[in-house]
């Protein structure tokens, strides 16, 4: 029997938000929520971006004045609206109106004589250049003479084209809820979303360690450019150039697998799996796959899931923009027949669009197989059945798309009608499209949708493009895609492309229901996660909903296991909603367990049938049947 990975948690952070408690999907879709919803996700963000604070079980908003969460909105509404979603490049990350750089000059003596100079005999370089005349000096300085020529660098500043992304909320800050230690953003976005998709369940680590073998439980994740900060990449590439020295840190903090090795190290605590592998932009379900694969085997009963990419730095940024993929400022203006470029709508999924805008999140669900969900009684928010990933074969260039992300949604179609029907396909699907809002993918992305909608017989199919609203991610992108299926199924609105006029021209959309506005929509039983990433890396997962879930649950287990597991939920329910009202309140929980909880590894006992780790409720089982008994 193959076991089924149910999605039990999801958490993280980009743009629209928190992720847990669907805060970044309501804030996407706020229009279109009831009052109590709106209120809730006002406070929540609020306090998100340190305007407003609990203290003593009253609110305190960013003045020191007592206030009241249904009078947030009327205060700070305009403020939280413009501070989240895509918009201009705030000063935190660089000016985008004065990007600093070096010029290169080379500077000659006047005629007949010499540059000449003082500085401290320190600075002098090695080897000392052959037309340097160097006359010592007291207090360790030297007089320079220069007879030729002298190239130096000196600081400028750009007026940047590029001037717009999907940021984390105006003021949130996650180093300052936890010691972060000279810890890249990236990695401290790693903490807060990890510990948010752990708190999102409902359910105690310790109780889920208490059932599980330990190394039954899988961490998969991956950053794509790894951490550029300056505390890590960043100042290990730039720093002896601009005469600083490279820390101890610089090279591991940047590594793409840091991700991974923070949840365990810091956060879980996991002996099991542990598990990195990068895709470009379909980086989370190219770990999504891997963590599914495993617990279908049996070899994985709990998987942490996701990817996290903070790349929002001067470098990233004209690396993608000198390749022509980002959204400028001329093209915008352009588009819109405008000398101000509109900067909250620079990603245009599926319309007239000029480049993808890049963002920064962190993205992590989890996933249990089912016997284990229903055993803990764990929320069932939705279930994956399988992963596809397939390559473009021969390229020209390597960026272009290919004919890999046909198989992808094909076989992901083919798979879910096997499953649930055709009709459950035609008529209750939508797909979470890549939409990464430039003019070849709005082209390239839509007649693969078109052709297999044809194939499966789909009109009207339902779809939503997430990077308009948080912009492109990079690594936890379909993360975000993800986020945004559970927000559906959750609350039946359907997200339009509101930063579009209409559906661009050129774009196959006969079998596409693309709108321009929210609207409510009637239940769903099927997302498809599609994915195109760069050098051909395409990947497509369906995922049921928790209804439709629940259903293959109660056929596969019977009505007496559902009737208590359904007495278990009632308790994980209630710690569900307890994280909410405290993380709605500034109370994160964060998790950093630094140098807590290390193993002795004296106290390790081994046999030849188990290895038991002390703190751990259950043992390591080594004894295994000969996989291949008809060999030997």
């Amino acid at each position: 029997m193959t076991a089924l990975p149910i999605v039990v948690g999801m958490g993280g952070i980009n743009a629209a938000g928190r992720t847990s408690g669907h805060q970044g999907f309501r804030r996407i879709v706020l229009d279109k929520l009831t009052q109590e919803a709106r209120q809730e996700t006002f406070l929540g963000l609020a306090t998100l971006m340190n305007l407003v604070r609990q203290e003593n079980g009253a609110l305190i908003d960013h003045e020191n004045q007592p206030i009241t969460a249904s009078n947030i909105e009327s205060k700070y509404g305009e403020q939280i609206l413009a501070g989240t979603l895509i918009r201009k490049i705030e000063d935190n990350h660089f000016d985008v109106d004065a990007t600093h750089g070096h010029q290169k000059m080379t500077v000659l003596p006047a005629e007949g004589e010499q540059i000449v100079f003082e500085t401290s005999a320190r600075h002098l370089p090695t080897p000392l250049p052959r037309d340097w005349h160097v006359e010592s000096l007291e207090s360790g300085k030297v007089k320079v003479s220069i007879s030729g020529e002298l190239s130096l660098k000196h600081d400028t500043f750009r007026d940047n084209p590029i001037k717009a992304a999907g940021q984390f909320p105006t003021g949130f800050d996650p180093s300052t809820l936890y010691n972060s230690r000279y810890q890249p953003r990236g990695l401290q976005a790693t903490i807060f979303a990890a510990t948010d998709a752990i708190k999102s369940t409902g359910l105690d680590w310790d109780a889920v360690l208490a059932v599980v073998d330990p190394d039954q439980i899988g961490t998969y994740s991956a950053s794509v450019a790894g951490q550029m900060q300056e505390e890590a990449f960043g100042g290990m590439m730039k720093n002896r150039l601009k005469g600083d020295r490279v820390s101890t840190k610089n090279l591991a903090l940047g590594l793409n697998t840091m991700s991974t090795d923070f949840i365990n190290a810091y956060v879980t605590g996991n002996v099991g799996t542990t598990f990195t592998t990068s895709g470009a932009c379909a980086t989370f379900l190219y770990n999504l796959r891997a963590a599914v694969h495993d617990i279908k085997a049996g070899r994985t009963r709990v998987a942490i899931v996701g990817s996290v990419d903070c790349a929002i730095t001067p470098e990233i940024v004209e690396g993608f923009g000198n390749m022509s993929a980002l959204a400028n400022v001329d093209g915008l203006k352009k588009l819109d027949n405008s000398d101000t470029p509109d900067l909250r709508r620079t990603s245009r999924p599926f319309g007239e669009n000029c480049g993808f805008t890049i963002g920064e999140g962190a993205q992590f669900a989890v996933l249990m197989d089912d016997t284990l969900a229903l055993e803990l009684g764990a929320d069932v928010m939705g279930s994956v059945p399988d992963v596809f990933v397939n390559a473009d074969g021969i390229k020209k260039s390597i960026t272009a798309p290919g004919p890999g992300n046909y198989i992808t949604m094909a076989k992901s179609v083919a798979l879910a009608s096997s499953i649930l029907g055709e009709e459950a396909v035609q008529k209750r699907s939508y797909i979470l499209a890549h939409g990464s809002s430039t003019p070849q993918n709005r082209v390239t992305e839509s007649i693969i949708y078109d052709r297999v909608a044809k194939a499966f017989n789909i009109d009207n199919w339902k779809l939503a493009a997430p990077k308009a609203f948080v912009g492109h991610t990079i690594g936890p992108a379909s993360g975000d895609q993800m986020a945004m299926a559970l927000g559906i199924f959750s609350h039946n609105i359907m997200p339009g492309i509101t930063t579009i006029n209409k559906v661009a021209d050129d774009v196959f959309a006969d079998r596409l229901d693309i709108r321009t506005e929210h609207y409510a929509c009637e239940s769903q039983d099927i997302a498809f996660i599609n994915s195109k990433g760069f050098g051909g890396n395409n990947a497509t997962a369906p995922m049921f909903s928790a209804s439709v879930t629940l259903d293959m649950l109660t056929k596969r287990h019977g009505e007496t296991a559902m009737a208590n597991y359904r007495d278990k939920l009632t308790t994980t329910k209630q710690q569900q909603d307890a994280y909410s009202d405290a993380a709605n309140s500034g109370d994160y929980q964060l998790i950093y367990r630094f140098g807590d909880g290390l193993i002795d590894e004296n106290e390790i006992e081994l046999t030849q049938e188990i290895l038991s780790l002390p703190g751990f409720a259950q043992s390591v089982k080594l004894k295994a049947t000969n996989p291949f008994d008809d060999m030997v």
